[in-house]
């Protein structure tokens, strides 16, 4: 149980500080926050961040308790009813909500048949689009007991079609389970080889995760800071190289880019590894929200497909 809120309250905490860096470069993250951004109060109100108050999650959290209170509602997996809480969602006109999940939740029928609904939007965009709007939801699949991989790819592609997409959800989905049932990280040959199953240019990202500096990610360059295979690899790199949960988080954040998706896999990857009691508390007083994850914790503890 101890990582099982280390995973679900170490999203939202990833999510909700990484939106004081959001977008930004590692120039920007330095003029704003000299000594680094370290915690919700330093958040600057400039006119995207001030449409959350300070220590507020975004869409990302937002789409994983979609996908959460369903399987508990449902006692598993029901992508329909994933899909009509995605739709629910997306019809209350939510803050940060990314433009391919937009596109693909606007379409008409989606709800009637999600996953053809998002491989056209995906086919529409020359089978370009790798966004990371599907694996920063993805911590909540980990928890399930059995059949991670095959729920965590339906589940991505209720929105994400591409190969990169389902791949990295997969990888983030089976490491998260095998910290929080085995207390083992997945070694790297087993990564690639699950990347592999799914599109070659994932092994590439895998490797970088060796590295021992994390700007060779270059999470703040512009035109692919959205990237599923990056916002993947900065989250496993923080397994391979942090010594604990706060400094794992403070490197990813502090790098900028799309800082809100990547803190928020990276939070849930190292809630897997240390655990819910590592989170320093003042990044749990200070969660806006925090009722609700207490609430499906709590569920959670009664349901026969995660504990």
């Amino acid at each position: 149980m101890d990582k099982l809120k280390g995973v679900l309250l170490g999203q939202a905490v990833g999510d909700a500080l990484g939106l004081g860096t959001e977008f930004m470069t590692r120039e920007e993250v330095h003029k704003y926050y000299p000594d680094g951004l370290h915690d919700y109060s330093q958040i600057i109100q400039d006119c995207h961040r001030s449409r959350w108050k300070k220590g507020s999650w975004t869409d990302d959290t937002d789409m994983m308790l979609c996908i959460a209170e369903s399987i508990i509602k449902n006692k598993g997996v029901n992508l329909t009813d994933i899909a009509q809480n995605f739709k629910r969602w997306f019809l209350q006109s939510p803050m940060g909500i990314g433009r391919h999940t937009y596109r693909v939740l606007s379409v008409g029928d989606y709800v009637e048949k999600p996953q053809q609904v998002a491989e056209l939007v995906w086919m529409m965009s020359g089978k370009k689009n790798a966004s990371n709007g599907a694996i920063m939801r993805t911590s909540v699949v980990g928890l399930l007991k059995n059949d991670v991989e095959k729920h965590a790819a339906d589940i991505c592609r209720l929105t994400h079609a591409d190969p990169r997409c389902v791949g990295s959800s997969v990888i983030i989905s089976l490491v998260i389970h095998s910290l929080v049932y085995r207390n083992e990280f997945l070694s790297l040959k087993e990564l690639i080889e699950i990347g592999r199953r799914y599109d070659e240019r994932i092994e590439p990202f895998l490797e970088m995760v060796q590295a021992d500096d994390l700007k060779c990610l270059e999470l703040d360059k512009e035109e692919d800071r959205g990237y599923t295979l990056k916002t993947m690899a900065a989250g496993l790199w923080c397994v391979y190289h942090a010594r604990s949960f706060e400094e794992g988080l403070l490197a990813i954040v502090n790098e900028g880019g799309d800082a809100d998706t990547n803190g928020a896999v990276a939070g849930s990857l190292l809630g897997a590894k240390y655990g819910y009691k590592a989170i320093p508390s003042k990044y749990i007083e200070g969660l806006r929200g925090k009722e609700v994850l207490w609430k499906l914790i709590k569920n959670i503890k009664s349901d026969d497909h995660l504990e």
